[in-house]
């Protein structure tokens, strides 16, 4: 029985390494602006209101805080989940919450779970420091989280659907307009392209 849950998980680990990195979407996040932005090989093409933490900046533990600098996707969960579903230890527990549910603040809906790529941000991963659906939608653009990038679940499922395993994250403390210029080939009218309706 060890044996075959040893090979088991060594498939896993195989499985996963092979899947390869999603190096043509890049997300950006702005906490001043409280947005995120969506590139495409370069070109923005989405921007989406978000609320990162109300606590803090930065990647100290126990801090609460929403790290800085470049992470990666390292997890998808939840695609197949309906929107609204309630997450308890990255397992859905059947239990779906409509938007701004009176008294409840779970994850919801879907989750892309970050590894930092850099020491500012090493422990993002351990935290638990995730991009996922929230029931508070109300306090959306606002820093209400607890150092979790949170969007609308309409919007964490576009997302979901667009961005692959490997793929880039950058949070900055700076608007979306002091970071895009650099990373952006071809953004819309006035650098404010976006696929979402709200």
């Amino acid at each position: 029985m060890k044996r075959r849950l040893f090979f088991l998980a060594a498939v896993a680990v195989l499985i996963s390494s092979c899947v390869a990195p999603d190096t043509r979407h890049r997300i950006v996040v702005s906490i001043p602006e409280q947005k995120l932005a969506l590139l495409d090989n370069g070109a923005l093409i989405a921007t989406y209101p978000i609320s990162t933490s109300r606590f803090a900046i930065g990647d100290l533990p126990g801090s609460r805080g929403t790290p800085l600098g470049e992470l990666e996707i390292v997890k998808k969960i939840g695609g197949s989940a309906p929107s609204g579903m309630v997450f308890k230890d990255r397992r859905p527990t059947g239990e779906i919450l409509t938007p701004d549910a009176p008294g409840r603040d779970p994850i919801v809906t879907r989750i892309l779970w970050l590894r930092g790529l850099e020491a500012q941000n090493a422990n993002a991963y351990g935290r638990y420091i995730y991009i996922h659906g929230t029931p508070e939608e109300r306090n959306i653009g606002t820093r209400a989280s607890f150092g979790c990038i949170r969007m609308r679940s309409h919007d964490v499922i576009q997302l979901y659907d667009i961005v692959g395993p490997r793929a880039r994250v950058t949070i900055a403390n700076e608007t979306l307009g002091a970071m895009l210029p650099a990373m952006a080939a071809a953004p819309g009218p006035g650098g404010t392209t976006s696929v979402s309706s709200h």
